[in-house]
């Protein structure tokens, strides 16, 4: 029995690895075919509109709603200690440094990197890779390669409109309803809300939050098995792996950005 056991992990050790080392040489032929977006840009502004454009409407909604919450929330417990004017610095600090980032991140895993895995998926289902293969196409280099880059710029781009429209919805809550000082809360932003420690590590974030997300997505389906069950469950891999992935490494990022201040 604890040699069966020994056997059934060591097994699942050297796939998980072998797994690793497969979405590894997947991301590093992804970015060798970099020159195919250079020939072909059509291909890469349309995979930029699938994953950014059509994400706007969530993204945007959502930093809305995230930061009229913290407007809310940040009153109270600011106007506790008689710092109701710093609201404006708590709703952009936290939405730059933190939550712009990790929540775009999340959004784009569950709407676009889904979308990402299913379409692989179904093309391997279908055999058009294999076909693309048969015709001296790469398909690394001409399907996930666009995808992949169109991923890494939306991400951030995303990211800083779910931002400022929470920074917006963060100003109608405490300006509008609770009566925070319409100057004190812009220029308190202004002159706390650094550029190079919030702004700039906020973009470092969503750009590697971006190649994350995209890469899981892309290999999920990539390696799915080519069956409408095998795609569904890349799918749900996708969604989870990205989502676990994001919150790790947003922990490690925060860490190295802020860690010794």
């Amino acid at each position: 029995m604890i040699f069966n056991s020994l056997a059934q992990i060591g097994r699942s050790t050297i796939t998980t690895l072998q797994r690793i080392g497969r979405a590894h040489l997947l991301l590093l032929n992804c970015i060798l075919g970099v020159g195919e977006i250079l020939w072909r840009p059509r291909l890469f502004t349309a995979q930029l509109f699938n994953i950014g454009v059509l994400s706007l409407l969530i993204v945007g909604i959502s930093g809305l709603f995230v930061g009229m919450v913290l407007g809310l929330q940040g009153y109270y417990v600011l106007a506790q200690f008689g710092a109701a004017q710093s609201l404006g610095v708590m709703v952009a600090t936290s939405l730059v440094r933190e939550l712009g980032p990790v929540v775009t991140a999340l959004l784009v895993a569950g709407r676009a990197g889904s979308a990402l895995t299913a379409e692989i998926g179904l093309m391997k289902a279908t055999e058009q890779l294999a076909g693309l293969e048969m015709m001296a196409v790469d398909p690394v280099r001409r399907i996930l390669t666009p995808r992949l880059f169109g991923g890494i710029l939306a991400m951030p781009l995303l990211a800083g409109l779910f931002s400022a429209v929470g920074v917006i919805g963060g100003y109608f809550v405490g300006v509008g309803l609770l009566g925070v000082d319409d100057g004190a809360f812009w220029s308190q932003m202004q002159a706390k809300v650094d550029f190079q420690e919030d702004v700039v590590n906020g973009v470092i974030k969503s750009l590697v939050f971006g190649v994350v997300v995209t890469w899981i997505a892309l290999f999920q389906g990539y390696e799915s098995v080519p069956t409408a069950e095998g795609v569904s469950r890349a799918t749900t891999r996708s969604v989870v792996h990205a989502a676990l992935v994001v919150l790790g490494v947003d922990f490690v990022l925060t860490a190295l950005m802020f860690g010794t201040e």
